[in-house]
């Protein structure tokens, strides 16, 4: 049985080292690798986020029909977007071949960063499919982004921060890719479902949530097989947005979609629009309500 005997704090992060029951190395990765590993494994295993846009999904969208999220179940007011067509759009940890289909479908110029090699492979598999060419890159979003200063108009990044510590690096990152008034569309967590029990009915961790810093986290994580996951608070998602230089135009919150916070109603995520340079034709979206 594989257990966790130590770990190293190096300038690139936590490197978990592992030993066999003999007690012989078997293997060292960094949380960004057993991320990757953990999203991989939940695509093969039928993972909801890892469900490729169908082929009448995408005709739709070139007839006007389409919807994405950022968010578990409140879809992105169409508003947000403007028109999509002859746009450079950025999906940040947004393979799988969800939303890049839907905005190619729409006329825009599709690029993909996602460090799971299963979400690229949905991203090829759909843009074979359907015979569009799409920049479908395998890279980590905590390293510096594969583009130069100014290369697109939108970066659509649903929730996914979440695998990652600093979240105020890849906005700054984000801001550096955007143009002049460039839009960055967000799914951020907050930090409720980091701090009850599996059933949500108790308060049981005490915040931040971070697996590099607290064993008992670590050792859940690793126990739950779900990656290594960080609770953000809002100063490090929003503040982290603004003192990277966004303007906040617009937001909106949703639910789990599912289990006691989401019947109760509890708001654990946000979506964000933020602009970068002064504000310009960025108007808000009227309502969020999923129900209006």
């Amino acid at each position: 049985m594989q257990r966790i005997i130590r770990h190293l704090l190096l300038a690139c992060g936590i490197i978990f080292i592992f030993e066999t029951g003999e007690g012989k190395p078997l293997l060292a990765k960094t949380y960004q690798d057993i991320n990757k590993e953990t999203i991989d494994r939940w695509v093969e295993e039928g993972w909801m986020w890892g469900n490729p846009t169908s082929h009448e999904e995408y005709l739709e969208a070139k007839k006007g029909n389409w919807n994405v999220l950022l968010t578990p179940t409140v879809f992105v007011p169409h508003e947000w977007f403007g028109t999509l067509k002859g746009k450079k759009i950025l999906g940040l940890a947004s393979g799988g071949g969800q939303q890049m289909p839907i905005f190619h479908a729409l006329g825009a110029e599709c690029t993909v960063l996602d460090y799971s090699s299963k979400q690229i492979e949905s991203e090829w598999l759909v843009a074979e499919r359907e015979g569009y060419h799409i920049d479908a890159i395998e890279g980590d979003m905590t390293k510096k982004f594969p583009f130069p200063e100014e290369r697109f108009d939108v970066v659509f990044h649903p929730v996914s921060n979440c695998y990652v510590e600093d979240v105020a690096f890849v906005f700054r990152e984000a801001y550096r890719v955007l143009k002049q008034g460039g839009m960055l569309l967000s799914g951020l967590n907050n930090e409720i479902n980091y701090m009850v029990d599996k059933e949500e009915k108790e308060i049981v961790w005490t915040m931040p949530f971070n697996p590099l810093k607290d064993e008992k986290a670590r050792e859940y994580m690793l126990a739950e097989r779900s990656g290594m996951q960080f609770s953000h608070t809002m100063t490090e998602q929003i503040g982290g947005q603004l003192k990277a230089g966004f303007t906040l135009v617009d937001l909106y919150e949703d639910t789990n979609g599912f289990g006691r916070l989401h019947d109760m109603n509890i708001k654990t995520y946000m979506a964000t629009k933020s602009v970068k340079g002064p504000l310009k034709n960025h108007g808000s979206s009227g309502s969020h309500d999923p129900q209006a």
